[in-house]
């Protein structure tokens, strides 16, 4: 049986090993959590579906492997043994491998090396599905191993694996290998480089004077996914004034009047992002036009308010999404928001958690940050930089006095959104926020 990388999801092109509960030559029985993975959202552990001996692994904790490569090789007791690459033989269980026929996923042998792969177009809102290769170990005519991934970059780039010198165990070419030498990021096939290369970068550097930091599956994705963004999405921004005091007063009433249990507990403690995130939810309820994704060859309009709420991780950020928001209570989204930002930075989240949705919230306040543009996470058509709330002068009949206000900005894509129906977008946050009992109901 072939041990497949899974699918974590519908933009999830690759995965990480980034560790072997097993290995080659143990036991396995179903159920039995056989390597941990992590993609750019997520880690999680993969069990086996089938008893036997883990015979062959193929992808070596800490590379990456494409969705459907071969990560292993489960075979019946008494099958031949193989190593992890990059680590030493275990003893045969047996002489020789049983004959029984193995998957069609592997019955396709590697191209030759001299035979130029196609290029894959690396397309981050798309899963990269390529049945038709064995993402298996494979060879240079040299003998040269070359991992999985650094194969599928290198035909990307138009690099030749020949000229490349390897830095992984036992002389083998890594991904890292290929990225070095095309400037240590990713070129999408049939698009120019932009920018210098890394060499070009750090020669502009003295030598020891910084430390070089290696991309991780999640800032190349971020990097792949936002550059495709702002290159590709005609975006405007729309800002607005925000009056809050009268919103800050019931909320603090509300967290006053919250039960407390036995441990003098309060049952919620609301905060400012939870009157966020309900207001946008029933202003693109208001606003139906206006709470749609964008599809390529068409809208999509959706009825509920599925509200993704960017959350910080350590080297990168996810953004979990509250389903349903219009319909749900403050206290509701707050003990929601809570457990899915601490699971979130645990990268326990399923796929279906931080997938779709319609919009997105991005509040920079508690940071002091006054006014930002966020740049819009495909598919959406929209998304809410919120800023800090601070006294500002405003000018009365008698003078002037101080308000408690924030700036939001709305950033839309011009392709689903047009200027005026955003103006109405904002128009109705702003209502609910400056009028908060609304959200109460």
């Amino acid at each position: 049986m072939d041990v497949l990388m899974p699918q974590l999801g519908e933009t999830v092109a690759e995965g990480k090993v980034t560790k072997w509960f097993k290995s080659a030559g143990d036991k396995v029985a179903p159920g039995d959590n056989l390597f941990e993975i992590e993609t750019d959202k997520v880690s999680m552990e993969v069990p086996a579906t089938e008893a036997g001996v883990l015979a062959e692994v193929r992808v070596a904790a800490g590379e990456v492997a494409p969705v459907g490569a071969v990560v292993a090789v489960i075979a019946a007791s008494g099958a031949a043994v193989v190593a992890a690459p990059g680590k030493a033989a275990a003893a045969p269980v047996a002489p020789a491998r049983p004959a029984a026929p193995r998957a069609a996923a592997t019955a396709v042998a590697p191209a030759p090396a001299h035979a130029p792969a196609a290029p894959i177009a690396l397309d981050p809102f798309r899963e990269v599905r390529t049945p038709e290769r064995n993402y298996g170990p494979a060879r240079l005519a040299s003998g040269v191993a070359v991992s999985p991934l650094a194969r599928r970059l290198a035909a990307q780039a138009g690099i030749d694996l020949e000229s490349l010198s390897p830095s992984g165990a036992h002389g083998r070419i890594l991904a890292h290998d290929v990225e070095s030498a095309v400037g240590n990021r990713i070129v999408p096939a049939g698009k120019p480089a932009a920018g210098p290369s890394a060499q070009r970068v750090k020669a502009l550097y003295e030598p020891g004077s910084y430390d070089e930091v290696p991309l991780d599956t999640m800032r190349r994705t971020i990097a792949a996914r936002l550059t495709e963004a702002a290159q590709t999405i005609p975006t405007f921004q729309l800002s607005a004034d925000v009056a809050i005091e009268r919103l800050l007063a019931v909320r603090e009433e509300a967290n006053a009047s919250a039960k407390k249990d036995a441990d003098g507990n309060p049952a919620f403690k609301l905060s400012l992002n939870d009157f966020v995130i309900k207001a946008w939810a029933l202003a693109l309820q208001q606003v139906p036009a206006a709470n749609a994704v964008w599809a390529q060859d068409r809208i999509l309009r959706l009825r509920g308010s599925d509200i993704g709420i960017a959350v910080a991780l350590d080297g990168g950020l996810i953004t979990p999404l509250i389903r349903g928001a219009q319909k749900k209570s403050l206290a509701d989204i707050s003990a929601e928001m809570r457990d899915l930002a601490e699971r979130a930075r645990a990268r326990h989240l399923k796929p279906h958690e931080y997938q779709g949705g319609a919009s997105a919230i991005s509040n920079l306040g508690m940071y002091g940050i006054r006014e930002f543009n966020a740049i819009i996470n495909p598919p959406h058509a929209t998304i809410l930089a919120v800023g800090a709330g601070e006294r500002r002068p405003v000018e009365t009949d008698d003078g002037f006095r101080f308000v408690t206000k924030m700036t939001v900005t709305l950033s839309c894509d011009h392709r689903v959104v047009d200027g005026a129906l955003g103006a109405e977008l904002v128009g109705a946050f702003k209502h609910y926020i400056e009028h908060p009992v609304g959200l109460m109901v």
